[in-house]
């Protein structure tokens, strides 16, 4: 059944929110995955943040104008599908790895903000850490300067404590 002109404008503004609200966008094909494994898909992307939208080409095309990814139309041919994320990793990251496990899911590029990916590109970007990940490793680094003062300077008292123990048992 078609899509009505009204349907259409409706699908147009969606997909240009998603790419007005995303970092990061990855376009896939996924020709022979079974409904089962696209659900089970979606549902990895949105435990992590992201989303999926499958798309039609047209359409996308003309949502894609006036965006910082206008650059990325000519990926869009053949059956499409989009992952976006506001993060600049994680659509990447769980696209790459669901690929790996379905090979019938085929990663065709994307685009990290004006910056345009091919697949290689998609998968580097999926080998990086994410901005949580990230905040992680800045806490530890953060908190381990104020551990170790800590520490060196509870070890003279230690010291000092064990000296006067040893001389009040002689």
């Amino acid at each position: 059944m078609p899509m009505t002109r009204a349907r259409k404008k409706d699908e147009v503004a969606d997909l240009r929110a998603r790419f007005e609200g995303s970092e990061l966008v990855v376009v896939t094909h996924n020709t022979g995955l079974t409904s089962r494994e696209m659900v089970e898909f979606r549902a990895k992307l949105r435990e992590n943040g992201a989303g999926f939208k499958t798309t039609k080409n047209t359409l996308a095309k003309i949502a894609l104008k006036g965006t910082r990814f206008e650059g990325m139309a000519d990926k869009f041919a053949g059956p499409t599908g989009i992952a976006t994320s506001a993060d600049p990793v994680v659509a990447a990251k769980v696209a790459q790895d669901y690929a790996k496990e379905h090979p019938k899911l085929v990663i065709v590029g994307g685009a990290l903000g004006e910056t345009m990916l091919d697949a290689k590109g998609v998968e580097q970007l999926a080998s990086m850490p994410s901005l949580d990940e990230l905040r992680g490793k800045l806490v530890g680094l953060l908190v381990a300067p104020a551990t170790k003062v800590a520490r060196v300077l509870q070890a003279p008292a230690q010291q000092m404590v064990g000296v006067t123990k040893a001389y009040s048992e002689k």
